[in-house]
């Protein structure tokens, strides 16, 4: 593996993370709503769930999913009817005032099931692993595990300072607003629009 390989892979990897996807809106939706914990302990779960995937694509699991109509179409569905779920909990609840002190009374573990749930739900990740590493692979230069390894847990690293920096941010807009009576009734509408959206990208996604 060569300095300059790792380095571009660490650059497409950080544009790849940073752009919009069902990850880093989940993120956003859970730190806007609930402040910066919930959005850190949905991160937490996330890279939990990236992990399962590097392992799955190390030894090729993620590649029999891709080949599988069926497999591939549960996985894409579950994840599409979780998030839908989710949504109708947020439009259900979009008329309770939120709580400035949530953050005091969050179920971290509850966040973490729940971004574990949503990322292994979600088979855009399982396919990324499949065409985005193979790019960086030397084939002729050590073991293609070893590789996949090394960069799963260099993107891992990526995407858990970028999910958590989302959470600082997003988390700090939302206590703004939660400060703001017109607009703090809204903040689950909000949430669950987003919900809405993923899940409804996810459903209609193609390989």
């Amino acid at each position: 593996m060569e300095l300059l390989t790792i380095i571009s892979f660490l650059g497409a990897a950080i544009i790849l993370t940073l752009a919009p996807g069902p990850d880093n809106l989940f993120v956003l939706a859970q730190s806007i709503a609930k402040g910066k914990y919930a959005g850190v302990y949905t991160t937490l779960g996330l890279c939990t769930g990236i992990l399962v995937h590097i392992t799955a694509a190390t030894i090729g699991l993620s590649a029999i999913i891709y080949h599988s109509t069926l497999a591939f179409s549960v996985v894409k569905y579950a994840g599409a009817v979780y998030l839908l779920y989710l949504a109708y909990k947020s439009f259900k609840d979009k008329g309770e005032k939120l709580d400035l002190n949530a953050g005091n009374s969050l179920d971290h573990r509850a966040l973490y099931k729940r971004g574990i749930i949503m990322n292994l739900l979600n088979p855009k990740v399982a396919l990324f692993f499949l065409a985005f590493f193979p790019q960086f692979i030397n084939y002729e230069t050590g073991s293609v595990s070893v590789q996949m390894l090394v960069y799963g847990f260099l993107f891992l690293v990526i995407s858990l300072m970028i999910f958590v920096l989302i959470s600082l941010f997003a988390g700090k807009t939302g206590d703004l607003l939660r400060r703001n009576p017109s607009i703090n009734r809204k903040i689950n509408l909000v949430q669950g629009s987003l919900f809405a959206i993923i899940g409804l990208n996810i459903a209609f996604s193609q390989k």
